[in-house]
C-alpha cells in the first residue's frame, strides 16, 4: 500500500518522535495537535519536549519540508492516533479508563477520511478501544464502510499498534524495536505493516486488535509486578534493619534470580497506568495485578514517612531548632532518570507532600526542567545541586539522574539522608 501523506494526531512524547522519524524517511507528514504553542514550536523547527536526538530530527524534517504541524486534521493516506488515555472516576472506581481523547481524535479525523485510508490507534488502550474508535468514525461517515461491518472489503482499514519505547531512547527504539500490529481484519494488519515498514527495522508481528491492546497492558503489568516485589522487599528490609541494596545484590548472584532495584514508587504514562486498565475490565480475576499496583502506589507515602522520621531525628539532635529551621532538599522530580517527564511521577508526588506539610524551607533539584510546575510546589525553590548540598539538613534522593550519581559521597554533609534509589547508600 502506498502512503504519500501520513498524519500523526497528538504531538506529545510519542506522536512527535513518530512523526519526525517517518518524515526523516522523506514522507510527507502532517502532525496534528490542539496545543497551538506546540504546533508553532514544531513549525519553527524546534521541539516542546525533552528527548535526546529529537531536536535534530525535527529540525531537519521541517527544514526539508517533510514535516509540518496543524491544529486540525487534513486529508492523508494514513492517520496515527497517539493521544493520552488517562483515568476518570466512575461508579466509585477512580481508575476507569478515559477514552475522551481517543473519541475526540477519532471524530476529528472522520470528516477527512476517504476510501482506502488507514487509521491506527497507537494510544495505550483498554481491550476493545480500537473497535470503539471504528464505531465512532462509522457513525460520522455513513458513506464509507468499516471493518466491523464489511470485514476485509471495508473502505477504511483500522488497526492498533501500541508504542513500546523507553523515554530517553525513543528515536532509536521507534526504529529498532519490534512492533505488535493488531488489525481488525487481515487486510487491516497488512496495511498497517506496510506503513510501519517505512521506518521500523525490527520485526512487525501481526495479531488481532484485541490481542495487540492486551499485549501492551501485559508487558507493563509484568514490569509493575516485578517492581512491586522489589519495593515490598525494601519496606520489609527497613523494618528488619537490613540493607535492601546489599540483599538484592546477593540474591541476584543466583543464576535464575534477577530482582529489580526498588524506588519511591512507579511513574510515567505506562507502568503506573496500564495495569489498571486490566483491573478495570476484570476486577475479580486481576488479583495479583491489583495488589502490585497498590504496593507501588503506596510507596510514595512510605518515603514521605521516612522523611518525617529523618526530620524528627534531626530535631532530637538539635534541641535549639524547630521544624521551621529545617531545610529539606529533594533531588529529582521526573518519573525516571534523565528526562523532563513528570507524568504520574512518584517523585513529584513525594515532593509535593513534603512541601505542603513542611513548615521550613524546601529545595528542589531537577536539572531537566527550568521552572517548577507550581501548585503544591509554589512554596519550594528550584536550585542547583551545589546549593542544595551545602544548605540542606535532610536530603531526599528520588530520581537517579546521571548527574546525581556523579556527586561524590564526601559532598553529602548530612547524616539525614533518604536514598530511595540506592545511589548514595553504601
Amino acid at each position: 500500500m502506498e502512503f504519500n501523506t501520513i498524519s500523526v494526531v497528538g504531538l506529545g512524547y510519542i506522536g512527535l518522535p513518530t512523526a519526525a522519524v517517518i518524515a526523516s524517511r522523506r514522507k510527507n507528514v502532517i502532525g496534528v495537535d490542539v496545543n497551538q504553542h506546540a504546533v508553532d514550536t514544531i513549525n519553527n523547527g524546534d521541539i516542546h519536549i525533552v528527548e535526546p536526538e529529537l531536536d535534530i530530527v525535527v529540525h531537519a524534517a521541517v527544514k526539508e519540508g517533510y514535516l509540518r504541524a496543524a491544529t486540525s486534521p487534513e486529508p492523508a493516506d494514513a492517520f496515527l492516533i497517539a493521544v493520552p488515555t488517562p483515568f476518570k472516576a466512575e461508579n466509585g472506581n477512580e481508575h476507569t479508563p478515559d477514552l475522551t481523547y481517543i473519541e475526540s481524535a477519532s471524530k476529528a479525523v472522520a470528516p477527512v477520511l476517504k476510501q482506502g485510508d488507514l487509521v491506527i490507534l497507537e494510544s495505550t488502550s483498554p481491550v476493545g478501544a480500537t473497535e470503539q474508535m471504528a464505531v465512532w468514525m462509522a457513525e460520522l461517515r455513513p458513506d464509507l464502510t468499516f471493518p466491523q461491518t464489511h470485514g476485509d472489503e471495508s473502505d477504511i482499514r483500522i488497526a492498533h499498534c501500541p508504542e513500546r519505547v523507553l523515554p530517553g531512547h525513543v528515536v532509536r527504539e521507534l526504529v529498532e524495536n519490534d512492533r505488535v500490529i493488531g488489525g481488525m481484519t487481515s487486510k487491516c494488519s497488512q496495511a498497517a505493516t506496510d506503513l510501519y515498514k517505512i521506518f521500523v527495522e525490527g520485526e512487525c508481528i501481526t495479531t488481532t486488535a484485541r490481542t495487540a491492546e492486551m499485549a501492551k497492558l501485559t508487558e507493563n503489568s509484568f514490569r509493575d509486578v516485578n517492581i512491586a516485589f522489589a519495593n515490598e522487599l525494601s519496606i520489609i528490609c527497613d523494618k528488619l534493619d537490613i540493607s535492601v541494596w546489599e540483599l538484592i545484590r546477593l540474591a541476584n548472584r543466583h543464576p535464575r534470580v534477577n530482582i529489580l532495584q526498588p524506588g519511591p514508587g512507579v511513574g510515567g504514562h505506562c507502568i503506573a497506568v496500564d495495569p489498571w486498565f486490566i483491573v478495570s475490565e476484570t476486577p475479580d480475576e486481576a488479583r495479583l495485578i491489583r495488589t502490585a499496583r497498590e504496593v507501588n502506589d503506596s510507596k510514595p507515602q512510605w518515603v514521605v514517612d521516612k522523611v518525617n522520621e529523618a526530620v524528627g531525628k534531626y530535631l532530637s539532635e538539635n534541641f535549639d531548632k524547630t521544624a521551621k529551621d529545617v531545610t529539606i532538599a529533594c533531588f529529582g522530580l521526573a518519573f525516571k532518570p534523565d528526562i523532563d517527564d513528570l507524568r504520574e511521577s512518584p517523585a513529584l508526588k513525594i515532593a509535593e507532600d513534603i512541601v505542603g506539610s513542611h513548615p521550613g524551607q524546601s529545595l528542589i533539584v531537577e536539572p531537566n526542567i527550568e521552572l517548577l510546575p507550581g501548585g503544591a510546589l509554589s512554596r519550594a525553590q528550584l536550585v542547583e545541586e551545589e546549593e542544595a548540598l551545602r544548605t540542606a539538613d535532610v536530603i531526599v534522593l528520588l530520581v537517579d539522574h546521571k548527574g546525581f550519581k556523579e556527586i561524590p559521597l564526601a559532598k553529602i554533609k548530612t547524616d539525614h539522608l533518604i536514598d530511595s534509589r540506592g545511589v548514595w547508600s553504601v
